[in-house]
């Protein structure tokens, strides 16, 4: 179900709360509060996820992003991998939806949103596309089997086809 629409109610309640919080406490409100509090309201990241319409796990992870603030349009489409060719992830770090930001960096696979949201925040070099959690390592969001749980890697993509290692998730705890 897309919740596009509800974006712009999300955004004034937003907007409201920070007003009342705001006013209420004008008084002993300090600086470095304010910006925190206006940095809450703009904190819903818009990404596009592409994936599969028979794919549950991809929709379990589209609930995790969704979950950690994230305001995603979902598309269900046939051809992955010309996406995944156009958007230039090599065909050994492809997993099986692909989310691409507003300015333009890939996620794909299973990223956990923390790292997306952490990622977002950091300024990258011109040949960085994006995050890759490769396969589909049990454990991680949407892939959750119980307690069951594979250590994995989060990795910086690279427009040249490389990569290196952006964080290493050793236990479910790390991805959230």
């Amino acid at each position: 179900m897309n919740l596009s629409y509800f974006y712009p109610v999300k955004v004034m309640v937003g907007v409201l709360v920070f007003l009342i919080v705001g006013c209420s406490e004008a008084s002993t409100s300090t600086k470095s509060e304010t910006q925190q509090q206006q940095e809450e309201v703009k904190a819903t990241v818009e990404l596009t996820v592409y994936k599969s319409s028979s794919c549950t796990c991809c929709q379990k992870w589209v609930e995790h992003i969704e979950e950690s603030g994230f305001d995603p349009e979902v598309y269900n489409i046939a051809l992955m991998s010309q996406l995944k060719d156009e958007k230039g992830i090599a065909t050994n770090y492809r997993s099986c939806h692909t989310a691409v930001s507003k300015d333009g960096y890939v996620f794909e696979g299973h990223v956990p949103a923390k790292f997306i949201q952490q990622f977002m925040k950091e300024t990258h070099a011109d040949d960085v596309i994006g995050l890759s959690v490769p396969a589909m390592p049990l454990g991680s969001p949407g892939m959750e089997v119980g307690d069951r749980f594979m250590p994995y890697q989060v990795l910086l993509l690279k427009n040249d086809g490389s990569s290196e290692v952006y964080v290493a998730i050793n236990s479910s705890k790390e991805q959230y």
